[in-house]
Order: structure tokens, then C-alpha cells, then sequence
């Protein structure tokens, strides 16, 4: 079972940027399809960015902001995220699996997430 750790996140001002990077172990990433989700305070946890074979889909609050990308030789996924504002804040995760659905609630584990915070 492929595993994963994000990092990147941090503090950033509205209207600031940051790349989130999601580690994957295992061969078998490159097939996977992946997501991001991101859990606000108080909030359920929530899909924000998707990639699926060469399609990407995004959540309609950060569609024109985000991008969802990955590179299978490093096995690694990631989150360019410009424009931020303080509804972005909230632990970001990422997840993926061969088949099925990506829904948040599809997933029994999940990694430790990585902060992100946008105030000034």
C-alpha cells in the first residue's frame, strides 16, 4: 500500500502562494489517482483538487487558483496555490488510490497533513 507525507505548508499573507508537496513510498504511484483535500477548522475534511490520468478537476472555491500536479520520477505530488485567502487556511492532506472514488470519506487512513495559515 502506497503511503504519503505532505509538507510545505506555513504562514502566508492574503493574496500570498505556496506549493504543497505530497511524498508518495511505492512503485505503483505513477497509476494512482490522486487527490488533495484540505480540513478547515471545525469543517469536515473537503476534496479540493483531483488528478486522474492527464485530468485535473478542481473544487469550485479554488478552481482559476490552484493547481494539482505530479511527478511520477520522484514520486511526488503537489499543490501550487495562488491568491490565498484566510478561507484557505486549514491542514491539507493528500490521498490516492488505484480505483474508486475520491472522496474523503472513501479513505480509512490518511497522513499527518501539512498547516496551512493565511492572515496577516
Amino acid at each position: 500500500q502506497v503511503q504519503f507525507v505532505e509538507s510545505g505548508g506555513g504562514l502566508v499573507q492574503p493574496g500570498g502562494s505556496l506549493r504543497l508537496s505530497c511524498a508518495a513510498s511505492g512503485s505503483i504511484f505513477s497509476i494512482y489517482a490522486m487527490g488533495w483535500y484540505r480540513q478547515a477548522p471545525g469543517k469536515q475534511r473537503e476534496l479540493v483538487a483531483i488528478i486522474r490520468g492527464g485530468s485535473t478537476n478542481y473544487a469550485d472555491s479554488v478552481k482559476g487558483r490552484f493547481t494539482i500536479s505530479r511527478d511520477n520520477a520522484k514520486n511526488t505530488l503537489y499543490l501550487q496555490m495562488n491568491s490565498l485567502n484566510a478561507e484557505d487556511t486549514g491542514i491539507y492532506y493528500c490521498n490516492g488510490k488505484l480505483f474508486g472514488g475520491l472522496d474523503p470519506r472513501d479513505f480509512d487512513s490518511w497522513g499527518q497533513g501539512t498547516q496551512v495559515t493565511v492572515s496577516s
